[in-house]
């Protein structure tokens, strides 16, 4: 059994808009892929504490307690560590000096200062890349060492000595033994070089003029922001960690910077989410857009288009659009199981690739169209190119709507006619008549809505039950789905009708428990062991509620959502019956949905 020393909520997020790395309480870096969130790990302790490499900095005895928090409206990690003999603080991140940085190097900044008293700590460098399955050399090299491995070459810097322990013939590890007094401080910078490259050699001498830039890049980003509502702090944390999920050079937005984080511990519900979803598109656009995220959107717009209109695999028959896509718009690798690693907390199998990759789920056109039409209408609008694209995935949705397919929530059993499925093809072809119209643009807008009003009509007639007194998951069927509380969001019903009303009430019944919101029933998903309740969910629940005029429940529910946040206010993709935050971890979808729910929280009780 391999020690995973943390849970996935232990952690804190730093990132430079290229790759991201988790920082656990306990000072260990176990999370780091370079030079992108989708390269192969560096430091993958949370997937295997023995073999998955990591980057420790903390006191060497004695830490009764440690605090986690950022610097105030940054991506500046601090981590703080109280000890019978002192207290230190070690600050971590992933310098951003400016926009689009034509001067950008890829590093990892420890900083570590004594506090009060006297404290013994020790850093202890132990890389291991291509998910562990390489080792690393190490040599001394000037003010620092040199590690290289298979495709990976890094320099570290240091303020104090570093020596290298090459007695595991599998692997060097760096190390330093410090002790600081009030006042006292030590720096460690990683750089990720390329080539021939050798490590800077004043990386230790500029560290505090990049803490400066970074922290001023922060600000000066999060001060765009048009929110000023009642949960600032919450909604601008989820705004930064969107962010911090954003590959700057190609606008694409991941769900997660991580993979194979267990949906229940000790089960095989583990994916690999650090790639692209046209499911997140029309919420990452209309959170950025509302939020005052204008470039943000507009590259987010840009590779959304340049995937529009290009059939891939389509002899399967597919569409013209994927499920998900790497970073650069390309199909991931094909999904593999890395059985070196023995996962999470000991939850295998630990996967990289995405199956479901190869799945149909019509939602997609829906949410995809959906963010154009938010763009077209809050943005400086679409362009010619895009809109024939449109045009041309809105004619095949025409011909595609009504086929069974794996739903949004990816089961990987049988097809089924999924509600939700209908519901974002109706958006699909809505919001184009809309756009079309808004536009004058042209399309055959008779035909649409010929199409929109049957799909409409075949919801109505065959998703609802009378006997259940609710939307179903599937047509004709009897088991319940929390997707179908975007019916009002999307504009689909009235939050007043009262077939939305009844179905409110039967959710609430069958699928909540204190205001945390299971996506279905999971016995009936093809997979074994339970899950936990879905975060997105709850966030929609909260939206549903004040929509249909509830706005005491809805704020109570939002107040208690609040206390699933980690300690920084970042959330996993679920919450266990225990409380214990599980999944991939921070996930974008859970972050997005808490910026909608209290943006309209906020404007229902003004």
């Amino acid at each position: 059994m391999s020690e995973n020393r943390l849970g996935i909520a232990d952690h804190g997020l730093i990132g430079d808009l290229r790759s991201c790395a988790l920082v656990g309480t306990d000072g260990t870096i176990d999370w780091f892929c370079a030079p992108r969130f989708d390269s192969p790990s560096v430091f993958g302790a949370i997937l295997d504490g023995d073999r998955g490499g990591s980057w420790r900095l903390a006191p060497t005895r004695g830490v009764t307690r440690s605090h986690q928090f950022y610097f105030p409206d940054t991506a500046v990690l601090i981590t703080r560590f109280l000890t019978p003999n002192g207290v230190a603080e070690v600050h971590d991140f992933m310098p951003v000096m400016a926009k689009a940085d034509d001067h950008y190097r890829q590093r990892l900044v420890r900083r570590v200062s004594g506090v009060r008293g006297k404290i013994d700590l020790q850093m202890r460098l132990d890389a291991r890349p291509d998910y562990a399955r390489q080792s690393c050399s190490a040599k001394p090299l000037g003010d620092g060492v040199l590690i290289t491995g298979e495709g990976v070459r890094m320099g570290l810097t240091a303020s104090t000595a570093l020596t290298v322990d090459d007695d595991n013939p599998d692997n060097a590890v760096v190390c330093a033994d410090i002790q600081l007094t009030r006042g006292d401080t030590a720096l460690f910078v990683l750089e990720m070089l390329d080539g021939d490259d050798e490590p800077s050699a004043d990386a230790v001498d500029v560290t505090d003029a990049l803490l400066d830039a970074t922290t001023s890049f922060w600000r000066d980003w999060l001060s765009q922001s048009r929110y000023v509502g009642r949960w600032r702090e919450m909604v601008h944390r989820s705004a930064i960690t969107l962010k911090l999920l954003t590959h700057e050079p190609t606008g694409a937005i991941i769900a997660a910077p991580t993979t194979s984080i267990p949906e229940r511990i000790g089960g095989e519900r583990n994916w690999d989410y650090r790639y692209v979803w046209m499911r997140d598109a029309g919420f990452s656009m209309y959170a950025l857009l509302r939020l005052g995220f204008i470039d943000e959107a507009r590259s987010f717009t840009r590779w959304l288009s340049e995937r529009l209109g290009h059939e891939r695999d389509g002899d399967q028959g597919l569409g013209p659009l994927r499920v998900l896509y790497n970073i650069d718009g390309n199909l991931p690798d094909k999904e593999v199981e890395l059985d070196h690693l023995s996962g999470h907390r000991d939850s295998t199998p630990v996967r990289v690739g995405n199956a479901a990759v190869n799945q149909l789920q019509l939602d997609i056109y829906g949410e995809l169209i959906d963010s154009v039409y938010l763009f077209n209408k809050y943005g400086p609008g679409i362009s010619d190119d895009a809109w024939r694209d449109v045009v041309e995935v809105v004619d095949w949705v025409m011909d595609n709507w009504d086929r069974d397919d794996a739903g949004m929530w990816e089961l990987r059993g049988e097809k089924r006619a999924f509600t939700t499925s209908r519901l974002m093809c109706w958006v699909a072809l809505e919001r184009t008549i809309r756009i079309a119209r808004q536009r004058g643009l042209p399309g055959d807008i008779v035909a649409w809505s010929k199409t929109r009003d049957e799909i409409y009509d075949r919801i109505m007639t065959r998703c609802y039950s009378a006997a259940r007194e609710s939307f179903t998951q599937t047509e004709d069927g009897d088991e319940l789905d929390a997707g179908v509380l975007l019916m009002p969001m999307v504009k689909f019903l009235s939050p007043a009708d009262p077939k939305f009303l009844s179905t409110l009430r039967a959710i609430e019944r069958e699928l909540i428990t204190d205001s945390l919101v299971f996506r279905y029933d999971p016995t009936s998903d093809g997979l074994d062991g339970e899950e936990g309740t879905f975060s997105i969910c709850s966030f929609w629940y909260v939206e549903a509620l004040t929509r249909a005029g509830r706005l005491d429940d809805a704020q109570l529910a939002l107040e208690k959502m609040f206390t699933y946040a980690n300690h920084v206010g970042l959330y996993a993709e679920q919450v266990s019956a225990t409380g214990e935050q599980v999944g991939n971890f921070p996930q974008a979808f859970t972050h997005l949905a808490l910026i909608s729910a209290a943006i309209n929280l906020d404007r229902a009780l003004n």
